[in-house]
């Protein structure tokens, strides 16, 4: 413990944000790309469909990835087992009965390795965008924790894939506001997101798409959740830092508004993924990063990429791939992203917490840098520091 205290000194008097706790939650099904297979052959006729061919002979095999969580199975019972897709009703309900749960898994998980009780909890700040109901899910998760009435909730949409970052930056703000008003703060930030029950519309649009407008969309995303527990220095009690947040950004990439989106209608998601996607975001990293050392000139961080370990949202093969390239990391430096992308695919916005959360098991450098995207097309980047 001294040597945590030791680690925490700083004599320049700026605010500091911590970290105290991670949490992951992810459901009990893994999907293999022959289990999609047959999920596609049951309820279409693959043969005859173009798009449904080049989804399951070339776009899943390029993914890479090997296994992704679900909170459904698609089998000859229960959710999306009928004939028609759920409608948008039908998938609201679901999510909040199945989203919540697996929210609610997630922070009772960050609540214990933060070591800090729910009726401590100031402030929420959550993020989805698979559910659109209000009042939000965040309120439901509210009820289940057993949170105060008193505390202030932030509910976020519209980000995306963006999503896991952008509560730490909006928990950051929160944070460094109390801090100003000499208050202690503890929010608890929480992510959640359910894609697999919007695939039996993913299949359909699929089944009637040209082998070259097929989505990747049903091939990539994944189901799951992840919390965090961030406090001030007057909230942090005997909580011990796991991280410390030292600057975060976030950007809109110009002339990118239609290659990212997802949309609600009668049937369902309408996901948009464009190919332009990869190389959008690839050309934004290196910017941003550069922008950040800047701000965070006189703490003495190291000055390569490649010096940092990075929790880089799993956005895609090519997303990973190219920045990796860019930014002249070595496959180490990627090592909980490459993880979690082969094995649990991209859960969208709890993505990034999870990879942060994974890397914290993994031994990892002093600095870290956090980045992910949504549509906007939206960068968000954080670098934190962290503690043993």
């Amino acid at each position: 413990m001294q040597k945590t205290t030791q680690n925490r000194d700083d004599s320049s008097g700026r605010a500091r944000t911590w970290l105290t706790g991670l949490g992951t939650a992810y459901p009990a099904h893994l999907l293999t790309p022959e289990w999609l297979e047959d999920v596609a052959d049951r309820f279409h006729d693959v043969k005859k469909s173009e798009g449904l061919q080049q989804l399951l002979n070339v776009v899943i095999p390029r993914t890479g990835i090997e296994t992704r969580a679900g909170v459904c199975d698609h089998g000859t019972n229960g959710f999306g087992t009928n004939k028609d897709p759920p409608k948008i009703a039908e998938l609201d309900d679901f999510f909040r009965i199945e989203g919540v749960k697996l929210a609610v898994e997630a922070c009772k998980a960050a609540l214990s390795v933060s070591c800090i009780a729910v009726d401590q909890i100031t402030h929420t700040v959550a993020v989805t965008c698979t559910n659109q109901g209000s009042p939000g899910y965040d309120l439901l998760v509210h009820q289940q924790l057993g949170l105060s009435a008193r505390v202030n909730r932030t509910l976020l949409h519209g980000v995306g894939c963006a999503g896991g970052l952008s509560i730490i930056r909006a928990g950051s703000q929160v944070v460094l506001a109390a801090t100003a008003c000499g208050k202690p703060a503890r929010v608890l930030g929480f992510a959640c997101e359910l894609s697999t029950p919007l695939l039996r519309r993913e299949l359909a649009d699929a089944a009637k798409s040209s082998a070259r407008d097929v989505s990747i969309a049903s091939a990539l995303f994944s189901d799951g959740a992840a919390a965090f527990v961030m406090t001030n220095d007057l909230g942090l009690g005997d909580s011990k830092p796991l991280f410390e947040v030292l600057a975060c950004e976030s950007a809109l990439l110009p002339e990118t508004l239609g290659h990212m989106g997802c949309y609600a209608d009668s049937h369902g998601y309408r996901t948009i993924l464009t190919r332009d996607v990869p190389r959008s975001v690839n050309l934004s990293v290196e910017p941003m990063f550069t922008s950040l050392l800047s701000e965070c000139s006189d703490l003495g961080l190291p000055s390569k990429s490649n010096d940092f370990d990075w929790a880089l949202h799993p956005g895609g093969r090519a997303i990973i791939d190219s920045i990796q390239a860019t930014m002249n990391l070595d496959d180490d430096r990627l090592r909980a992203t490459n993880d979690i992308y082969r094995t649990r695919g991209n859960s969208s916005s709890p993505t990034v917490l999870v990879v942060l959360d994974k890397l914290r098991t993994m031994g990892p450098r002093d600095h870290i840098v956090a980045a992910s995207f949504g549509p906007g097309l939206s960068i968000e980047m954080a670098l934190l520091k962290h503690y043993r």
